[in-house]
């Protein structure tokens, strides 16, 4: 069973072998190692759709939301194009999700766009300025949740911008009195 945080494992773990494979039995039967694999991945996927469809058509909203918070079913779902999200909307759900636990307030990190190349364009509003630590730390993480929310992401970009100054209630003198005015 694959370890629910690592969908990759696997994956990983087929190809060392198919290469091995490869190496010991030579290329004819290492195709034939790859067609059985694709076969049954085909297979599983042609399964996990069907069950996708299953749970829309009877509106079962708890278990699709359980189904898709899930990493392993989710990058099961992502592997086989099932996903009911799109890139997009999980990026944003999990900065959405990962902004409270860093100190970061509405607005202060957006997704800017995911390119052709897969690579997802953040815009991070400073807060912390002069802190190096803690912008490494609100990095990581917001680089983090987007790859747990998608896998398919090559790379996280982030551009942070400077937080604008707050402005500042000045407190003038009070104008002298008339004379005469009453206090």
């Amino acid at each position: 069973m694959p370890n629910a945080r690592n969908v990759h494992a696997p994956g990983d773990r087929a190809e060392i072998l198919l290469t091995e494979l490869r190496e010991l039995a030579g290329p004819a039967t290492a195709e034939k190692a790859e067609e059985l694999v694709r076969t049954v991945v085909e297979l599983y996927g042609a399964g996990l759709e069907r069950i996708l469809r299953i749970v829309v058509e009877m509106e079962a909203v708890e278990p699709l939301h359980r189904l898709t918070r899930d990493r392993l079913v989710a990058g099961l779902l992502i592997l086989h194009d099932l996903h009911p999200f799109d890139t997009g909307e999980r990026v944003r759900t999990a900065l959405e999700e990962t902004r409270p636990g860093l100190g970061l307030r509405d607005g202060d990190v957006e997704l800017l766009e995911i390119t052709g190349e897969g690579v997802a364009r953040l815009r991070l509003r400073a807060g912390c300025q002069g802190c190096a630590s803690t912008r490494t730390t609100v990095t990581q993480s917001l680089e983090r949740a987007v790859a747990e929310a998608a896998p398919e992401i090559s790379r996280v970009d982030i551009e942070e911008t400077a937080e604008p100054a707050p402005t500042l209630l000045q407190i003038q003198p009070r104008p002298p009195r008339p004379a005469g005015a009453v206090r």
